[in-house]
């Protein structure tokens, strides 16, 4: 009788020690499962990111080509013409935590002087694509001097497209202020 006692406990050690042999199994599964799930989820997000990011660069460059090509913005200071000022611009420049503002002004300079009764007529929509073109910004393309120039290209080819009495020659900023 002694002796089936102690065979039943051993047996019952043998057992519990598969159960705990499996348990430790099953749990380092499981937390491998769940470290292959976080970590495909990050690598997921990230990817969308980085062509989030690309796409922003792409469209960037299609921006500048044009506008650095098509540049239509006189050079000639000695003679500037007419101007006609707009009324000071505040937007929320383009980022990610959205906490970079611009507060700007600008005049434009006319080719002619019918122009400035169009501009007038025009006035809210020549502000939307002032709007637009500022606001699709963020602040390392207009930081320098370049990325100013070429968004000064960009918002009289705008402009330009939408007027039928004349032409913007320049624009000037005569207020720039980041925040």
């Amino acid at each position: 009788m002694a002796e089936a006692v102690e065979n039943t406990e051993v047996e019952i050690e043998k057992k519990g020690g598969s159960n705990v042999l499996l348990i430790v199994v099953a749990s380092v599964l499981f937390l491998i499962l769940i470290g292959g799930g976080v970590a495909g989820y990050l690598l997921l997000n990230e990817d969308e990111e980085v062509l989030s990011d690309a796409n922003k660069a792409v469209q960037t460059q299609a921006v500048t080509k044009r506008t650095t090509t098509n540049s239509t913005r006189g050079t000639n200071y000695a003679e500037v013409g007419q101007m006609y000022p707009m009324e000071q611009f505040v937007v929320n420049l383009y980022s990610e935590g959205g906490g970079r503002y611009l507060k700007t002004a600008l005049n434009f300079e006319l080719a002619g002087e019918e122009l400035a009764m169009e501009l007038d007529a025009k006035k809210p929509l020549i502000r939307d694509i002032v709007i637009r073109a500022l606001s699709a910004k963020t602040y390392e393309e207009i930081s320098t001097i370049k990325g100013k120039e070429n968004l000064k290209d960009e918002i009289v080819l705008g402009v330009n497209e939408v007027i039928s009495d004349g032409k913007i020659n320049n624009l000037f900023f005569t207020d720039f202020v980041i925040q």
